[in-house]
């Protein structure tokens, strides 16, 4: 009897410390209720509670996912359109979420779907479309202001899928590939044009290049000949030239000018000078002529 006594005592301090002794994960938190009035918020760890006096609920404060339903919603422009997303939302306050509301997971999905539908009704179908990042803002922060009183937080929402009828959608389909001609149109005449304008301006460039690279030619060329007249007009001046080898120099490059095919000789205006040396050399050459018979 004593035996069996210890066994008693022994299995009911077993089922007293189980139900004493209770371990709380790292994502949630415990709310201790006394004769069924809350007392106190245990943190994760090990926690002890009076059995039959005191119980515990954990809580569950990890970030998770509700799916929002497909539902049908009208959008300002009067398009049915179908709708499915998800929302991700944290518990931040475990009292609140506890007594605060009966089941914060289908009032959240409820008030998900209502405000869908207003918040879509409210925009037209290419908004719906175009702006999803904004949508899916708006609808969370309609969400966050009306679960705050709940302890969640709403931490984003996301638009999984707006399919719109099938006539609509083959109508956008035909102006998006409309309008990917069109750019495609565009680009092109957009690369003619720039081919067109680059090459005009090589052309110009080229021309430009052209006229100066003659220029300099003829520039150079002139400074030779004029530094050739200046060694020339120098040399022949400081040699002090009679009047009489001027006029023989004169004749030997009139001699060059006529041996041309030229038909025509143009002398200069100012040869008077000269004209009367080439006179006074011919007068020379007759005087010693006729001396020459005389001693004959």
């Amino acid at each position: 009897m004593p035996g069996a006594l210890i066994i008693v005592v022994a299995v009911l301090m077993f089922v007293f410390a189980k139900m004493a002794l209770i371990i709380i994960r790292p994502y949630e938190k415990g709310l201790v209720e006394r004769l069924g009035k809350f007392a106190r918020t245990e943190e994760p760890g090990l926690t002890f509670i009076f059995p039959f006096i005191e119980t515990i609920r954990k809580v569950d404060v990890r970030e998770r996912v509700i799916d929002v339903e497909r539902q049908d919603v009208i959008t300002e422009d009067n398009v049915l359109v179908t709708v499915d997303a998800i929302i991700y939302f944290q518990i931040t306050d475990s009292f609140k979420v506890l007594y605060n509301i009966s089941n914060f997971r289908i009032a959240t999905l409820k008030l998900a779907q209502t405000n869908l539908r207003n918040v879509i009704g409210n925009m037209k179908l290419d908004e719906t479309l175009t702006s999803r990042e904004k949508l899916n803002e708006q609808l969370r922060i309609v969400l966050d202001e009306a679960t705050d009183r709940w302890g969640v937080k709403i931490t984003r929402v996301e638009i999984k899928e707006i399919s719109p009828p099938a006539d609509i959608t083959e109508a956008m389909s035909k102006q998006m590939k409309a309008e990917r001609e069109k750019r495609a149109v565009i680009l092109e005449a957009e690369g003619v044009k720039q081919s067109q304008i680059t090459k005009a301006e090589g052309e110009r460039q080229k021309s430009i290049l052209e006229a100066e690279g003659r220029a300099q030619a003829i520039k150079t060329v002139a400074e030779a000949e004029k530094y050739q007249i200046e060694v020339v007009y120098d040399a022949i001046h400081q040699g002090n030239p009679t009047n009489d080898l001027i006029a023989i120099k004169y004749l030997e490059a009139l001699a060059k000018i006529a041996d041309g095919k030229a038909t025509k000789l143009f002398l200069p205006l100012e040869t008077s000078g000269v004209l009367g040396s080439i006179g006074g050399i011919s007068e020379l050459f007759k005087d010693s002529k006729e001396a020459g018979k005389e001693k004959k």
